[in-house]
């Protein structure tokens, strides 16, 4: 059995292909969770990563359906609904002790950005920016197991979730400058638990992680309609979650010098419907609920997803001690379903891990998609809170690019 073994550069290097295939995932996902590098095989390992994703998504046919509030339709029935971005990570991993193995690590596990400016919607939306930083702490604990290993794995991790969003709050003010800005700010603890089986000598490897919600029980921030004759207004918002998570890898090797792997997650999105921003001062007088009509409610951040699956599918090959390569094809259900832009996404990916001395690794890595075709209106949650009043509009099946690089540094 022992010629199918496939050195650690090509096992974690087809792992590394998730994160630029799922880049531009449902929901408000950037980088996900990712704790492969707990799997090296090293008694010491780091890694630092960054993707940078392209979407191309395109609004038209918008149309001003609240024409009371002011018709924008005349700014413009199509507009660009996405930004290009950045998805950084870092993380070092060591062996405590025999059988133990901890790793800390930095990522950005989610995030959004869209700037369709001056449209036909700009009364629900001319720019909207949500970022992430989550540090965590992971370790596992492994024992013999038959012909392989069992490793019980746990961790916490500590987030922040901040941005921003600007819409049109009065068409009449001269040139459009009439917008309002709101700036929201949160953080949060979540936790991980899973389990995971190993046989090194035909690099198989079977995961199942489970990555708890984040309770955001701190929003608060600022309202400025100082474009429109109004001042800064201190908010807050109601308790949300950012979802759990649950992800299913496996792989193995097939062949000598090749590896099949795979990989299905699970994203709790319909956690995030409209998330209500109500002023401080009204704080405790009544619910900031999403309930509509609201008393004390003043805008909102509607999202009001479904939740997400991504399946993942791919093969690699050791070509050398030096050289290795992957391909992998990816599926995502979209989490719009009525409301908003994110469709099914189709991703293909490949890439290629170069090893010019056993302790240093370098990789590169870049995928195309589809984004497919949809229609966003109006949607009613659970509470009977309504959406998509502002704007209707559909897209057309857009492209989506992305490129990847990683170093991992190991002794």
């Amino acid at each position: 059995m022992n010629n199918l073994r496939l050195k650690a550069p090509l096992g974690a290097g087809c792992f590394s292909l998730a994160l630029i295939g799922t880049a531009h995932a449902g929901g408000i996902e950037r980088g996900g969770y990712d704790i492969d590098l707990l799997f090296d095989p090293a008694p010491f390992a780091t890694e630092a990563e960054a993707t940078y994703v392209m979407p191309e998504r395109k609004l038209k046919n918008a149309v001003d359906t609240n024409p009371f509030d002011g018709d924008v339709t005349a700014l413009g029935s199509s507009a660009r609904d996405s930004e290009s971005y950045w998805v950084p990570r870092i993380g070092v991993k060591a062996e405590v002790v025999k059988g133990v193995d901890c790793m800390l690590d930095y990522s950005r596990p989610w995030g959004a950005h869209t700037a369709p400016g001056l449209w036909a919607g700009a009364q629900s939306n001319m720019e909207t920016d949500i970022k992430s930083d989550n540090y965590a702490a992971t370790c596992s604990y492994k024992m013999d197991a038959g012909k392989g290993q069992v490793r019980f794995i746990g961790g916490v991790f500590y987030q922040e979730v901040y941005g921003f969003k600007e819409s049109l709050v009065s068409p009449l003010v001269p040139d459009f400058q009439g917008t309002g800005r709101v700036d929201l700010s949160t953080s949060g603890w979540g936790w991980r638990a899973g389990i995971a089986y190993e046989i090194p000598d035909i690099a198989l490897r079977a995961s199942l992680v489970y990555n708890s919600k984040v309770k955001l029980d701190n929003i608060s921030g600022t309202l400025d309609l100082t474009n429109v004759g109004g001042v800064v207004i201190p908010i807050y918002g109601s308790t949300q979650y950012m979802p759990d998570v649950v992800e299913l890898k496996l792989q193995s090797g097939i062949a000598p010098g090749w590896l099949a792997f795979g990989s299905i997650k699970w994203v709790n999105w319909s956690v995030l419907q409209s998330v209500p921003i109500c002023s401080q001062a009204t704080k405790g007088l009544a619910d900031c609920t999403t309930v509509s009509p609201s008393p004390i409610r003043l805008t909102s951040l509607d999202l009001m997803y479904r939740d997400g699956w991504t399946v993942t599918t791919g093969i690699g090959h050791k070509f050398n001690d030096q050289w290795s390569g992957a391909a992998q094809i990816s599926w995502d259900r979209g989490t719009s379903h009525g409301f908003g832009s994110q469709s099914d996404t189709w991703t293909l990916g490949g890439g290629v891990a170069y090893t010019p001395s056993p302790n240093i690794e370098l990789r590169l890595a870049g995928a195309i998609g589809v984004l497919t075709s949809g229609y966003s209106g109006t949607l009613t949650d659970e509470n009977g809170y309504v959406a998509g009043t502002d704007v209707s509009y559909d897209f057309g099946n857009d492209l989506v690019t992305a490129i990847s690089g990683g170093v991992k540094i190991k002794f």
